[in-house]
């Protein structure tokens, strides 16, 4: 790997593939150059990147001759049919997808949670789920100190994890709503604008989303935790941007809250942001286009025992996203000094 690596970004005209590029270049990452890959009808069109235009080039098998990093953000179809040939070219694709979290032969890793994954891999590293990135990187910390056992959850997710069309529909509910007009229905069953929606991705036949699985499946695969169980509750809100997510934790050992503060407050990429009574609690502005994630509320919880509740929140397109996987690249450039 050169110290200065070719880096491609798949789907670089999408939300997240441009927070990869503004995180790439906030981050001051050792960029040799860059190669901006979308599909056929992006193709030509230009992007900003350190000061100068890039220009679009069309996605291909052939695309990544010399390219020593693929960041991946066009959905599960286009990682599945193009990142192993990423990876035969002599890549290390970092995907945003679902498609690998699972796969034994490929890591799954949260840079602060378990940086040590991604020194093993066969080409190919998986970006967690963005609701259980924000997640764990409340829980971690505590996990470390009294060992979680399982997690009951609610999350109150922005629109924006639909892209930019959930976004367009909010808006163009509000807009219509407002003038009095009939409310169109095209990214989610219901109307978003003023509501709540009850479902993120489909409905397995064990009665939760494949969104709320994903916090059970992965965290135990990030946390190497194979006991770790989680009921979960994926909600879609009227927010733009930052999701935010409810959290009963049940541990082997009895809790305590103000030493659950101080371990968050010492845990890398997440803060704590807990006075009640001064009305001081994270809320999704308080993390939108922020790197950290914000963690209050913190109680022991009534009902269980060892147990504590919290409130986190996180950026999900950064964070939750493109801020993540680029500190997996770096990671992996690390690794390779």
């Amino acid at each position: 790997m050169p110290e200065q690596p070719h880096i491609a970004v798949v789907g670089v005209t999408g939300a997240v593939g441009q927070e990869m590029l503004a995180c790439l270049e906030a981050r001051n990452f050792p960029t040799g150059q860059l190669k901006a890959l979308a599909s056929a009808r992006s193709a030509g069109k230009t992007v900003r990147f350190c000061g100068g235009d890039v220009t679009v080039e069309e996605l291909t098998a052939d695309a990544f001759a010399g390219v020593d990093i693929a960041l991946f953000s066009a959905g599960g179809g286009i990682s599945k049919k193009f990142a192993p040939a990423a990876a035969a070219a002599g890549a290390v694709v970092i995907d945003n997808s679902s498609v690998f979290r699972m796969d034994d032969a490929v890591p799954l890793v949260i840079p602060e949670i378990n940086p040590e994954a991604a020194a093993t891999h066969s080409g190919i590293i998986a970006n967690p789920n963005c609701t259980t990135i924000v997640t764990l990187m409340g829980l971690d910390p505590l996990h470390r100190e009294w060992g979680c056992q399982r997690v009951i959850a609610s999350s109150y997710q922005a629109v924006s994890g639909s892209g930019a069309a959930g976004i367009a529909e909010l808006e163009t509910q509000i807009e219509a709503i407002t003038a009095g007009q009939p409310v169109e229905k095209n990214v989610y069953p219901h109307q978003i604008a003023f509501n709540v929606i009850p479902q993120v991705d489909t409905f397995l036949d064990n009665g939760y989303t494949k969104e709320e699985m994903k916090m059970e499946n992965e965290g135990r695969k990030i946390l190497s935790a194979p006991d770790f169980k989680a009921s979960v509750t994926c909600v879609r809100v009227p927010v733009y941007r930052s999701h935010s997510v409810a959290v009963t934790a049940q541990f082997e050992s009895a809790p305590d809250v103000a030493k659950a503060r101080e371990l968050i407050a010492a845990a890398p990429g997440v803060q704590i942001c807990d006075d009640p009574a001064a009305g001081l609690y994270p809320t999704p502005l308080d993390t939108t286009e922020k790197d950290d994630c914000l963690v209050g509320r913190i109680r022991k919880d009534i009902v269980l025992e060892n147990a504590l509740s919290f409130w986190v929140v996180g950026d999900q397109v950064r964070k939750g996203a493109a801020l993540n996987a680029v500190q997996i690249a770096e990671l992996v450039l690390s690794f390779k000094r």
